[in-house]
């Protein structure tokens, strides 16, 4: 049982990541080089979509490690498996306070109608979405840290 859950935690929390590192440094990278209209309807998109999803899953991602933890509460990979789940409360807590109101905004954002500073309101976003993967990688590597602790 101990070793599904480490299997199926791993998994989640390595695709969420993957998908968040990805956004940063392939998509919006993409988009940035595009002319203003199109970038505005793919970022919109983009926040319309991971909007709905992503927070599904950071929760998910967070249950599962602290079910890790809790399984793991007596053995070798316990506390990286607490510090992981306390490094995904910081994403969930960054992402609310912070990424979530420029996302919302920016989903609503068209071609001809969005804000004279709208680059830098997705700059900004962009910096704190480095800061998010950041924190996501650590995360990971502790969560496979504790999963495979013996």
């Amino acid at each position: 049982m101990l070793l599904a859950l480490a299997v199926v935690t791993g998994t989640a929390v390595g695709l969420m990541v993957g998908v968040e590192f990805s956004v940063g440094v392939i998509v919006n990278q993409m988009l940035r080089s595009l002319a203003a209209g199109p970038a505005q309807e793919g970022r919109a998109w983009g926040a319309r979509v991971l909007g709905r999803v992503m927070p599904f899953w950071y929760f998910a991602s967070l249950a599962l490690v602290a079910g890790l933890a809790a399984a793991r509460w007596d053995q070798p990979g316990a506390a990286a498996a607490v510090a992981a789940a306390a490094l995904l409360v910081v994403t969930v807590v960054l992402s609310i306070t912070l990424l979530v109101p420029i996302n919302n905004r920016s989903a609503t954002w068209t071609a001809d109608d969005h804000p004279a500073d709208w680059r830098e309101q997705q700059q900004r976003w962009d910096r704190l979405h480095y800061l998010r993967v950041a924190i996501l990688v650590a995360a990971l590597v502790l969560t496979l840290i504790a999963a495979t602790a013996r």
